[in-house]
């Protein structure tokens, strides 16, 4: 049987000992894996054998076969007229005051009979499409596979420190970029700090970075970087119920933009714009990706299902047909890897 296995950077994790549902697990002791959906559903995996350093990595033998992903073969919980409407209404329910800003998404979902092999298609993302906060974890036992090359940091923690890196703002090169990527940054930005705010110590939240362009594989983002410090009995419980779902990939207000996701989005988002990371709580460390440009598979009676998420921030600015072309750029690239990714 395969064993279970997680990355994240240069860290290499086998052997689950223990799954917990229960955020509290993340202030006993042991190097957890933390997967948490946008709906809120919390997961975590404490491995036993975890070994940091590039020669882990270097160690890992390629797979010797692979399952390619044919462009074709997804299909978009929201078809190109569907989005552009749903645009529309996010537009109108900002003109009536209901919400600032919401990030309208949709799920693409391509069918198979056998498994995709994760490593395979993780170590392609690694060398195509290298993300600072991408990661792997993959327990075949309880059909647990997520693949991520996430850019976007949600919450690290370094004892009592906790920032929060928000990307608000995609253009294929920084001459795309609108004002309106600037105005939808600094709003996600005011978001970001009231949610600290919530759990962190009055006065030590701030905003370290606005607007820091950031270039990645065939795009470009801006990136905030948003600090705080906690109290040394914050829990994680706290922590979590302050600051998800991430603000970036919900909305302002969060509470009016969730109920218009819940209102006009025809699928759960499952672990796509969730939380996905680790958790080291022997020494109070962290680091906890927003789960964007991430794959993931569920298992049914009729065989495989592999996901893959992407979506963009509508204000009263946007142009449905441009929102639902920055859909289409943040996908494009990854579903070709998975298209050509070999064992």
């Amino acid at each position: 049987m395969t064993e279970a296995i997680a990355i994240f950077g240069n860290t290499v994790a086998r052997d689950v000992q223990e799954v917990s549902t229960d955020p509290a697990c993340l202030d006993s002791s042991g190097w957890w894996v933390v997967t948490q959906t946008f709906e809120g559903r919390f997961t975590a995996y404490r491995f036993g054998d975890v070994r940091v350093g590039r020669e882990h990595i270097a160690d890992i033998t390629p797979p010797t076969t692979a399952q390619n992903i044919p462009r074709s073969q997804w299909v978009s919980s929201m078809s190109q007229f569907e989005y552009t409407r749903a645009v529309e209404t996010i537009r109108s329910d900002i003109e009536r005051g209901w919400v600032y800003q919401t990030n309208l998404c949709r799920v693409l979902t391509a069918q198979s009979a056998t498994s995709i092999n994760p490593l395979s298609l993780w170590l392609e993302l690694q060398s195509a499409n290298p993300a600072p906060h991408g990661g792997l974890l993959h327990v075949p036992e309880l059909d647990v596979m997520v693949v991520s090359a996430s850019p976007e940091l949600f919450l690290s923690r370094n004892a009592n420190e906790l920032v929060s890196s928000p990307i608000k703002g995609t253009a294929r090169q920084e001459s795309d970029l609108l004002e309106k990527d600037n105005a939808e940054n600094i709003m996600i930005v005011d978001l970001v700090r009231n949610d600290l705010s919530r759990v962190c110590t009055p006065g030590s939240v701030n905003v370290q970075d606005l607007l820091r362009l950031e270039h990645h594989p065939g795009l470009v983002h801006l990136v905030s970087d948003v600090v705080g410090s906690v109290s040394h009995n914050t829990t994680w419980k706290e922590i979590l119920e302050a600051l998800t779902p991430p603000g970036s990939v919900s909305g302002a207000p969060k509470s009016s933009a969730l109920e218009v996701i819940a209102r006009l989005e025809p699928t759960p988002r499952d672990i796509y714009c969730g939380a996905f990371g680790w958790v080291n709580a022997n020494n109070d460390t962290a680091s906890l990706a927003v789960a964007i440009r991430t794959f993931w598979q569920t298992k049914s009676s009729d065989g495989y299902s592999l996901h893959f998420g992407t979506g963009a921030g509508i204000t009263w600015g946007s142009d449905p047909l441009g929102e639902w072309q920055e859909t289409e750029l943040k996908a494009q690239r990854l579903l070709s890897i998975a298209q050509s990714h070999r064992g």
